[in-house]
């Protein structure tokens, strides 16, 4: 089995999509469309096509691209009849192989009913439920969904890497230090993502453990940021629910 080599596909004004590649596979998670993702293929042959979520930025290429390569799309079950031109619907209970590789499926919801996120070779992609310190909004879900949604990826090991779906990072670091000034690691973060932004460069993957420790959608028992919300006696559900809020209008 060989090791899986994952590229990062700018696409539109600040998606990402992601080709996988091994054994003899190419795949590539949420394509918004198709031209960047042929281009970057080089020749390859794309065999699957990975949705976590339906939404049009993350699912429109799939029909071109389909009907160029004859790739496989994969996505949620549980939101089959959003996915465009899905052939095989994924769920929790059942994972799913590519190729030698065992996927673990998680089901997400909250930034959609049906959202998933695929954990393989080391990586997890997971779509808009979890950014580089920060977290989708939640047009289907509530601030408990996305709270227990969370919860299932922080339990993934800290050095898994995390590949999301739009460069937002540096706007959600800047949100972060209002809430957190003094977390060093933050700050620390918030130099490399603007050097980073700076060179044009993309700021994913990151780990889950970077995010644990910077991002304030995963730290509602952080002293600092319950005082600064002066919600100190507050339930972690009712914390992320007044950070997600603050984020909607920062």
């Amino acid at each position: 089995m060989s090791a899986l080599k994952i590229e990062t596909v700018p696409c539109l004004k600040d998606n990402y999509a992601y080709l996988v590649s091994g054994d003899g596979l190419c795949a590539v998670v949420d394509p918004s469309e198709a031209e960047p993702v042929q281009a970057a293929l080089r020749g390859r042959k794309l065999t699957h096509i990975l949705n976590t979520h339906h939404h049009w930025d993350h699912t429109g290429g799939n029909e071109a691209l389909k009907r160029a390569s004859g790739a496989v799309v994969v996505g949620p079950a549980k939101d089959r009849e959003r996915i465009p031109a899905i052939d095989i619907g994924v769920e929790e209970a059942g994972g799913w192989r590519f190729g030698e590789h065992e996927v673990a499926i998680l089901e997400v919801p909250a930034h959609t009913k049906g959202a998933i996120a695929f954990v393989f070779g080391g990586a997890v992609f997971t779509g808009d439920t979890l950014f580089a310190m920060g977290c989708g909004r939640l047009f289907e879900g509530t601030p408990a969904m996305m709270h227990a949604s969370l919860a299932k990826l922080t339990a993934l090991p800290d050095d898994t890497e995390v590949y999301c779906g739009h460069e937002y990072t540096l706007n959600n670091a800047r949100f972060a230090l209002t809430l957190e000034p003094g977390n060093s690691e933050l700050q620390a973060r918030m130099k490399a993502v603007e050097a980073a932004r700076a060179k044009g460069m993309p700021t994913v993957p990151s780990t889950i453990g970077l995010e644990k420790r910077t991002n304030p959608f995963l730290r509602t028992g952080s002293a600092e940021i319950r005082a600064t919300l002066k919600m100190q006696d507050a339930d972690d559900v009712a914390v992320f629910a007044e950070i997600r809020r603050r984020k909607d209008a920062f």
